[in-house]
């Protein structure tokens, strides 16, 4: 799911990008905070979440030359407050538990059509695929294959 197709986020009359998985008071988000989101991944339809918004506190530095500084490095970022499975109704610990469970349901999964398979063999002679400009004899191997005491392949 990219960020701009998320079921969860809508705009709000006065332009501000909110997120309806966020627990809390503050929920407005931006696409950059979207991208790193950890529901994002799993895709299934049975995987249920909520999420908690964490912003990093702002530290004022003040030097012995009289020097300030604001350390405000770290952008808010989501994590997941509570998650589980609505189908085994288990909790889940880790988005990536989803992938491996055999009753996931990806709400774009389909199935691919089978490629079919040639009856004739598609080497050359020999079931040997001959490649242009380079042609190896079995009594003259590649000078790295003497080297390491190697032989070609009979």
């Amino acid at each position: 799911m990219d960020s701009g197709s998320c079921p969860h986020r809508s705009v709000l009359e006065d332009g501000r990008i909110r997120c309806h998985k966020i627990e809390g008071s503050d929920q407005e988000v931006s696409p950059e905070i979207c991208l790193l989101c950890p529901a994002r991944d799993p895709q299934c339809l049975h995987f249920r979440f909520s999420l908690r918004k964490s912003a990093s506190s702002p530290v004022t530095v003040r030097w012995p030359s009289g020097r300030t500084e604001v350390w405000d490095d770290r952008p808010p970022y989501v994590s997941l407050l509570r998650s589980a499975c609505a189908l085994k109704k288990s909790r889940v610990h880790y988005p990536a538990e989803c992938f491996s469970c055999p009753l996931r349901e990806h709400p774009g999964l389909r199935s691919w059509p089978s490629v079919p398979v040639p009856d004739t063999p598609v080497a050359g002679v020999n079931n040997v695929i001959p490649f242009p400009g380079r042609s190896v004899r079995k009594d003259n191997p590649p000078s790295h294959l003497s080297q390491r005491g190697g032989a070609p392949c009979p």
